[in-house]
């Protein structure tokens, strides 16, 4: 378990993989910055059935409220490369909070265990983060954990039946 103030960061176990598929196509749960339409069932059994959805690849750590086992949401993150060498990878995280936790600092925490963590473990230099123009919170939230504003990735990402702005964020290790 990887402990902050507020939040810790955890494997996956059994329950927590049914927890989440109950949500995989609850459009209020995702919010409108994170809702990609109808996804399948089983996607999230079949990760954790063959890496426990821990993986130098990608992964997934479940957050929840320090001391208790109280979901409030979770982490991930994929591999990305800049170039067939180890020296060129980094790491794309992502977050998905429980609307009812979201504005209390959780993300924020979250975010900063996870570079932390991915910091720790591989050998990478920075690790990125994206989300849409208009999601103001998690750009706050981005800067609070220590990102730094890249740029615009232009109509980048199809959600909603259009394509969306996207605003980079990274963070490099020693940051």
């Amino acid at each position: 378990m990887i402990a902050g103030e507020m939040v810790a960061l955890r494997p996956f176990i059994g329950t927590d993989v049914a927890f989440f598929e109950q949500r995989t196509n609850d459009f209020a749960y995702h919010g409108e910055f994170n809702s990609f339409g109808l996804q399948p069932h089983g996607k999230l059994q079949s990760g954790f059935a063959h890496s426990g959805l821990l993986d130098p690849r990608q992964g997934m750590l479940v957050v929840v409220l320090r001391g208790t086992e109280t979901i409030v949401g979770n982490v991930s993150y994929h591999q990305v490369g800049y170039g067939p060498n180890e020296g060129s990878q980094s790491y794309n995280i992502g977050i998905a909070l429980d609307p009812e936790q979201r504005g209390k600092g959780y993300g924020v925490e979250a975010q900063r265990l996870l570079a932390a963590y991915l910091f720790a473990t591989y050998p990478v230099m920075g690790i990125e983060a994206s989300t849409d123009i208009n999601n103001l919170a998690e750009q706050r939230a981005l800067e609070k954990a220590g990102f730094t504003r890249e740029g615009i990735a232009r109509k980048a990402q199809w959600r909603a039946g259009q394509y969306h702005d996207l605003v980079t964020y990274s963070k490099l290790r020693g940051e």
